[in-house]
């Protein structure tokens, strides 16, 4: 559905391109995505969104940065690892399109200053939880098998790879089985099946 150019105000159009975007990427995936086409869907100049991103790196640098910065604000507040490995599949599952454009550098200014800010964010709030592990030599080491195991199982979950395997469970409910699995020796006590 293409908007007509007097129905956004200056700071509107920035957003309205990038929800176009997203719907593109969702839909298609990020290679589908120019300028032009969002241009033509938001009923603005071809030359509108340039002046916000710049270019094609620039929007999905904006979009990875906001993705970041939505994934952080999930996973604030939940101690528990297991629960924060949940909280990322649930970002996962309500964010796809992000999801998808944040972990692919070669599409992003690795140095925009707002993408760093939003990963250093999303990395601390990542790290939160893993000192709970209580028989883990190396904290670093145990991050990585938990952000594996939750990135993973989002990834499989969204290119639809687990289907069969979930018939009808809830994925959150079936990503805690799979940590209690794999990790029962580690969690906490509160946090074992």
């Amino acid at each position: 559905m293409t908007t007509s150019r007097s129905t956004y105000h200056h700071g509107e159009l920035r957003q309205a391109l990038l929800a176009a975007a997203l719907d593109v990427i969702a839909a298609e995936g990020p290679g589908a995505l120019s300028l032009r086409d969002l241009a033509r869907r938001a009923g603005v100049s071809h030359a509108a969104p340039a002046h916000h991103f710049k270019d094609r790196t620039g929007l999905l640098t904006a979009i990875a940065a906001e993705g970041y910065e939505l994934l952080a604000a999930g996973l604030a507040g939940t101690p528990e690892l297991r629960e924060r490995g949940v909280r990322y599949v649930r970002f996962a599952r309500e964010h796809p399109a992000h999801f998808q454009v944040m972990f692919q550098p070669e599409l992003l200014r690795a140095d925009d200053p707002d993408l760093l800010a939003a990963k250093d964010r999303a990395s601390a709030e990542l790290r939160t939880g893993v000192a709970d592990l209580t028989s883990a030599p190396d904290a670093r080491t145990a991050g990585i098998a938990a952000w594996s195991l939750a990135h993973g199982f989002a990834t499989l979950l969204l290119t639809r790879n687990v289907e069969g395997a979930l018939g009808d469970r809830d994925p959150e409910e079936y990503f805690r089985s799979l940590t209690g699995l794999l990790f029962a020796e580690q969690l906490p006590t509160g946090e074992r099946e």
